[in-house]
């Protein structure tokens, strides 16, 4: 009998247990996270390596994007030193590839040359992406980004652009946005610290 009670405390236990853990409040990501995901509009880019990519480009994988240029003198740079240290950790949760692509918003400098010397110094998971704004303005609008075409007659000139990041999916969605504090004194970037604690949340909920 006493055997009977000390079983049946035991599971009455482990069921209250249940119900607590159940009842915890589960981590959320930071980051802007679609419900359900969003397809891309069909689009044709240029890689640094000369291929043609399409939407088929972006799937089996994990791909964060975001716009820059070779010739910015701080976010640019500074994210991409900043992806390349975070890289490993983001491989880590998931058994997919991961993958960044570096979509340049000043096509007239950028060139195919230009972009492979300045992407591949990081590393083989970055691609440096191209087009021309006829092709180029339609995608960055519809990842929810946007960047500005300076006039023809402007030589020197800076860009202005979203230093937001763009996360999209295996199946080539998109899937989430990690936007870039601002903080006075400081460079808009993104935090990649809580990108990893997010990237991690997400792909355990990505089926």
């Amino acid at each position: 009998m006493q055997k009977l009670l000390v079983s049946v405390v035991a599971i009455v236990a482990l069921l209250a247990g249940v119900v607590i853990f159940n009842s915890l409040p589960r981590p959320e990501p930071q980051a802007l996270v679609y419900e359900p995901p969003r397809e891309l509009d069909p689009f044709m880019l240029e890689a640094h390596n000369g291929a043609q990519l399409t939407n088929a480009d972006l799937t089996g994988q994990w791909t964060f994007l975001f716009t820059g240029y070779t010739s910015c003198p701080d976010i640019c740079p500074t994210t991409m030193a900043d992806f390349k240290k975070a890289l490993p950790q983001l491989a880590s949760v998931t058994n997919r590839p991961v993958k960044v692509w570096l979509i340049s918003v000043d096509p007239r400098r950028d060139t195919q040359q230009k972009l492979a010397d300045y992407t591949t110094y990081f590393g083989t998971e970055f691609m440096g992406v191209r087009a021309e704004h006829k092709n180029l303005y339609p995608f960055v609008n519809g990842l929810g980004l946007m960047y500005s075409i300076p006039g023809e007659e402007e030589v020197d000139y800076l860009v202005n652009h979203s230093s937001a990041i763009v996360l999209v999916n295996p199946d080539g969605n998109r899937h989430a946005i990690f936007k870039a504090s601002h903080t006075p004194g400081t460079l808009p970037t993104v935090d990649m610290e809580q990108m990893v604690q997010d990237f991690q949340l997400i792909t355990q909920q990505y089926q």
